[in-house]
C-alpha cells in the first residue's frame, strides 16, 4: 500500500486512526465523552475567573429562587435545612484561614520587624473548590 503525504500527515496513518476509532468499545466512547465534557466545564470555569462579583450575584439569585420555590410549594423544609447547614459549613471553610494562628506555637501575632515573614491569608477552601463542591 502506497501512502501519500499531505501537509505532513500520511494517508495510511489517517486510515489506521479511522479504523481504530471505529472499532472502539463503548467504554472508550464514554470515557472520551466524559473527557470532552470535563474539558468544556474547565473552559467555562476558566472564563469566569475575572467575574467574581457576577458569580456571587448569580449564586444569591439561585438561592433566592430556591427559597421562593420552597415557600410557594410549602414543603422541603427539612431538605432545605440540611442544605443550609451544608452550605454554611462550606462558607465557614471558605472564610477560615488554612492555619489557625491561635493554634500555632508562636501565637497569632503580627510581624513587628522587617525580618519577620509575611504570610498572606490562605483560605482553607479555595473559591473554585467551593463552587465545585456546590455543583456536585
Amino acid at each position: 500500500m502506497e501512502s501519500v503525504t499531505t501537509s505532513g500527515v500520511s494517508a495510511a496513518a489517517t486510515d489506521d486512526n479511522l479504523q481504530s476509532s471505529g472499532s472502539s468499545s463503548p467504554a472508550d466512547a464514554v470515557s472520551r465523552l466524559i473527557h470532552a465534557v470535563s474539558q468544556r466545564q474547565q473552559h467555562l470555569l476558566d472564563k469566569t475567573v475575572p467575574h467574581v462579583l457576577y458569580r456571587w450575584i448569580a449564586c444569591l439569585c439561585v438561592v433566592l429562587i430556591y427559597f421562593v420555590r420552597v415557600y410557594l410549594v410549602e414543603g422541603f423544609y427539612i431538605i432545605t435545612y440540611a442544605i443550609g447547614i451544608y452550605l454554611l459549613n462550606l462558607i465557614i471553610a471558605f472564610l477560615s484561614p488554612q492555619e489557625d494562628p491561635e493554634a500555632s506555637l508562636s501565637g497569632g501575632t503580627l510581624p513587628t520587624r522587617g525580618s519577620d515573614e509575611y504570610r498572606p491569608f490562605v483560605r482553607r477552601l479555595p473559591e473554585f473548590k467551593f463552587w465545585f463542591v456546590i455543583d456536585h
